[in-house]
């Protein structure tokens, strides 16, 4: 069992603590290494409440929003762990998301403006195909705001507010596959085709190669992601 491994700035006044607790303990889950390890990560009441400079009302009050929504789980005489999702449950939140990110793709070629397109190719020029070994977490990081930032150029609401209920998920077993099987030289080739498919303004192949590529994740969870099992 892995104990809470992450820092939190203390609150400042304005909105309701309960409601900054919970801004600022989402983030703190989504920044971690969730399936990094063999264990559960169990977060301690007690350090949160000193770290966020408040009482534990707020932060119990955040904690229990946070177990609705599915990101943390409490256990009788055992503690509050961040949730760990199968490998079933996981490929089959890829699945889900590889058609909700191919429309994004679709929506992103008929909305998305010159910088939008701009944004997408310095995302990855920075990264040479046969130096990524040295810079896994940097591509792993610049993979995630990729896949963000065609969603949110899409111009679809609904789109970003389905994937904000798997993002936590979906950034932390990106980045543990980065690590694993050559997905980070694939993915960098993928993103590449995608970007040309966005460049050109054709929607049917940039949809068709960003479903194809996150169910490519799923393909490559299946095969070397035993660990969640």
């Amino acid at each position: 069992m892995q104990m809470m491994s992450f820092s939190v700035a203390p609150l400042d006044q304005g909105m309701s603590f309960k409601a900054k607790a919970y801004r600022a303990l989402r983030q703190a889950i989504t920044q971690m290494d969730i399936y990094g390890g063999p264990s559960e990560i169990r977060l301690d009441e007690r350090q949160l409440c000193e770290a966020l400079g408040v009482s534990r009302t707020p932060v119990r009050e955040a904690m229990a929003l946070l177990e609705q929504e599915g990101f943390i789980r409490s256990m009788p005489r055992r503690g509050i762990f961040v949730v760990r999702k199968t490998k079933a449950e996981i490929i089959e939140m890829i699945t889900v998301c590889a058609a909700l990110e191919g429309m994004a793709a679709r929506l992103f070629v008929e909305r998305a403006d010159e910088r939008g397109m701009a944004d997408l190719h310095e995302t990855f020029d920075r990264f040479a195909e046969g130096e990524l070994a040295d810079h896994v977490l940097e591509y792993s990081d610049a993979n995630v705001a990729f896949h963000q930032s065609i969603i949110q150029a899409s111009g679809c609401t609904l789109i970003a507010d389905l994937t904000d209920r798997f993002f936590i998920h979906m950034r932390a077993i990106r980045r543990v596959t980065m690590r694993r099987g050559g997905r980070a030289e694939t993915s960098i080739v993928e993103h590449r085709d995608i970007i040309d498919a966005l460049t050109r303004r054709d929607a049917d192949l940039a949809e068709r190669r960003v479903r194809e590529h996150t169910l490519g994740l799923a393909r490559h969870v299946e095969q070397h992601c035993d660990f969640l099992d």
